[in-house]
């Protein structure tokens, strides 16, 4: 009963949703046809979150525009590109999903404008209200008309209508938020127009009073529409964005428009606000990495529902549900958003209504799976969860006969491995020779920032156990062991290791799985040879607890290797070093390590550092002895993880799920 709350019902405008949760709305990459609707992984998609408790279903982001920014097919969802397919596609998406209780909007977009993907953009020129600069490109946008206006606001029209007839309980427009094209209307830095559509707020947000007046003329007053709303805009400057607790003069859109706004917004008949801060010149603030905080919408959120009389949805790493009860019982919001928890875990809900907290697969804010593949390859996934967009073709295949499967190694690989194989109906047994589960998520777990991954060893221990799945830890499998006849399959997860290297003071380098848990004090000043994310969050991570860093990189930048990494995180990152005191040098070559100096060479010549200690974070090797020595002996055998190939967390899990799904 602890969380009763959340699962009391609220009205949006005349829709009753069941309990407080929604699913907040992410790119539906690769969950289209190309007609312009849903193909079947939208569809499972959609249904598994319902099916998993979720209230309010919000769709990623779909265009009703066929002429200002050309669509491509398949890409996103359209609802006027083939109006009867639409609809077909569409009911039969919403009608699974009422079917668990749940309803279900569908979100709209004016597009993107200036922070189109460059990928995405063809030979079209970018448009926005003005001929400002495009966020990613050099290159200068092309003002809308006031056709293009209207003729966008029509489509609105449309793609509601079509939307209601197809099952869809109301829209949700993507919107007056993160610095779209409706964005770029509403804030004065981008809108530089002086007609109707600019100059003042009320002119400035006129576009988007004309879509909430079409939708309600088409489709009746009593459907909702649901906005998605930046209070604020965290911009420096032009392509420049702020960091938490950064002083800064705010370029885009301050609170005190921002709150103004707000009340014109629902002046006009918006009948919820999805609020957050941010814009993609600043958008770690939109996509938050793990660096950010959990709930860091939470305030801004209270200042909108202070000055409003419609339900705030607040998102924005909002997984635990004792601060999702305490921002409903505070006055912070009236409805919580998860985006990413959702695609780590699509019962999480459930789980939380039925008290099953410990078996809430943790979403680790990495967005490798999400935003990473959405941006590299136009598709939706998860790092954790391999499942996740893929829930038809990725099903637990069923068995025949069940197996006794040997797996070595207690990594991620390891372990998910073992999950599916026991889900499964096999009979997994797991060697770890270490004290712990979790292989390098324990080093890499250790910063403050990265207590999710600790969170995901957890999570597959208490499986593991959940799924009576034998563990024995302090236990190194020899080659007599992994042949012995009481296996028919072996896996091989024996992970990898950090390079080492001498640079002469080996008493005084370290690796940084050394120092990330405390097996070695680095001293007051440091330098970390190793410019990728390791070394990056190493570094991070010891300023912060107030050591003097300097990062060395033999290449010209950092994190140049590490990809694709989501450009949110990466950005975050690199802002950070510099702000958190973190000196870079690139371009240069570590040559030796002695009495209390570091020595390396760059463009301009040799040069020296002083430091306590040196801490290498120059990559990791394969662990894959084992394997070759059995390779030829075990007819059935399979190497996973960074044993088979150093990769990240992401590569890891799916790796293994596609292996042990087919056992």
């Amino acid at each position: 009963m602890k969380y009763e709350k959340l699962f009391t019902p609220i009205k949006i405008g005349n829709v009753t949703i069941k309990n407080r949760y929604v699913m907040a709305p992410m790119g539906p990459l690769g969950l289209s046809d190309e007609n312009g609707g849903w193909n079947q992984r939208g569809i499972d998609y959609y249904t598994e979150r319902a099916k998993g408790g979720t209230g309010l279903i919000v769709t990623g982001v779909t265009f009703s525009d066929l002429k200002v920014e050309k669509p491509s097919m398949p890409n996103v969802p359209n609802s006027v590109f083939n109006p009867v397919h639409f609809i077909r596609t569409s009911k039969e998406m919403t009608e699974r999903v009422h079917a668990y209780g749940a309803k279900m909007f569908l979100m709209m977009s004016a597009g993107f404008g200036r922070v189109t993907i460059p990928t995405n953009l063809g030979d079209f020129p970018p448009v926005a209200p003005s001929p400002i600069p495009h966020r990613w490109l050099d290159r200068t946008c092309r003002p809308l008309t006031v056709d293009e206006i209207h003729y966008l606001v029509k489509s609105f029209g449309d793609g509601a209508y079509n939307a209601k007839r197809a099952g869809f309980d109301g829209v949700h427009i993507h919107a007056v938020h993160e610095g779209y094209l409706l964005d770029q209307f509403a804030i004065s830095l981008f809108n530089q127009r002086d007609d109707e559509y600019g100059g003042s707020l009320e002119n400035r947000l006129r576009f988007a009073k004309e879509i909430v007046e079409e939708i309600k003329s088409r489709c009746g007053k009593d459907f909702p529409v649901i906005l998605r709303f930046s209070v604020k805009s965290m911009i420096k400057d032009w392509r420049v964005g702020a960091l938490p607790g950064e002083e800064f003069e705010e370029k885009g859109r301050d609170i005190e428009e921002g709150l103004e706004a707000a009340k014109l917004l629902v002046s006009y008949g918006y009948d919820a606000l999805d609020t957050d801060v941010g814009t993609y010149d600043a958008w770690w603030w939109n996509h938050p990495p793990m660096y950010q905080e959990k709930g860091l919408y939470r305030k801004y959120c209270k200042m909108v529902k202070d000055v409003v009389d419609v339900p705030v949805i607040c998102a924005g790493r909002m997984d635990n549900p004792d601060m999702a009860l305490a921002s409903l019982e505070n006055g912070d919001c009236d409805m919580i958003g998860l985006g990413r928890p959702l695609l780590a875990d699509p019962d999480i809900v459930n789980k939380i209504r039925s008290g099953r907290l410990s078996e809430i697969r943790p979403c680790i804010s990495c967005q490798e799976g999400c935003m990473g593949r959405i941006q590299e390859y136009s598709m939706i996934n998860c790092a954790v969860n391999p499942q996740a967009a893929r829930e038809r073709a990725y099903a637990y295949n069923p068995i025949i006969k069940p197996k006794k499967v040997l797996i070595i190694g207690g990594g991620v690989a390891g372990c998910e491995a073992a999950r599916v194989l026991a889900i499964r109906g096999h009979k997994p047994e797991l060697f770890e020779k270490g004290s712990a589960l979790g292989g390098n998520l324990l080093p890499g777990g250790a910063p403050e920032f990265k207590e999710d991954d600790l969170a995901l060893a957890k999570w597959y221990e208490n499986e593991l156990v959940r799924l009576n799945v034998p563990v024995h830890l302090n236990t190194e499998v020899t080659e007599e062991m992994a042949k012995s006849d009481a296996y028919d399959t072996v896996i091989v997860a024996t992970g990898s290791a950090p390079k080492v290297f001498s640079l002469g003071d080996d008493a005084h380098t370290y690796t940084a799985a050394q120092v990330l848990l405390k097996e070695k004090d680095p001293g007051e000043t440091t330098v970390v040879v190793g410019g990728g994310l390791v070394g990056c969050e190493t570094a991070l991570w010891l300023a912060q607890h107030g050591k003097k860093v300097t990062i060395v990189e033999a290449l010209d930048k950092i994190m140049a290797v590490n990809g694709p990494i989501c450009h949110a995180n990466k950005d975050m990152l690199e802002a950070l070093l510099p702000y958190s005191g973190v000196d870079i040098v690139c371009g240069a070559r570590v040559t030796g390590f002695a009495d209390g100096c570091l020595s390396y060479t760059d463009a301009e010549g040799e040069k020296k550092l002083a430091a306590d200690s040196v801490i290498l974070a120059v990559g990791y090797k394969e662990e894959n002895k084992l394997y070759n020595a059995l390779q030829f002996e075990i007819p059935d055998i399979y190497l996973l993880g960074d044993a088979k190939m150093v990769s990240n967390i992401m590569y890891a899990i799916w790796d293994a799920f596609e292996v042990a799904n087919h056992i």
